[in-house]
């Protein structure tokens, strides 16, 4: 069944917008904090020495989708950090509690992708 065109538009602008909000929060990721800077920063050096070190492609995938779980985990973070600082920008207990739990996972999985780093790394030198 062919698609209508009064159909494709709105959703090619859909779509469209989607990409424009997504890089507005990947601008605001970098601008807003050190944290996704250093990790940027990390994961070209780690992605630069892979490269010296011959990684299989297979083993750049792997890199590829631990260091963009860090930098998701950051994005999060930062987002978390935003809205608990919208809704209670005074000092709370509970929020402390929000964001060391979101700062956590941002370190479960930069720690996780130190060890893959590393065991990828071990092997080739």
């Amino acid at each position: 069944m062919p698609i209508h065109k009064s159909y494709t538009l709105p959703m090619l602008r859909v779509f469209k917008n989607g990409f424009r909000y997504a890089f507005a929060g990947l601008a605001l990721a970098w601008t807003k904090g050190i944290n996704f800077k250093i990790q940027t920063l990390s994961a070209f050096i780690v992605l630069v020495g892979a490269w010296r070190l011959h990684f299989s492609p297979v083993e750049f995938m792997i890199l590829l989708l631990t260091i963009s779980l860090v930098l998701a985990a950051e994005t999060f973070n930062t987002a978390l950090e935003e809205l608990c600082d919208k809704f209670q920008p005074t000092h709370d207990p509970h929020i402390k509690r929000i964001k060391d739990l979101s700062a956590a996972a941002v370190l479960i999985t930069a720690i996780g992708a130190l060890g893959v780093g590393t065991v990828l790394t071990i092997s080739h030198l």
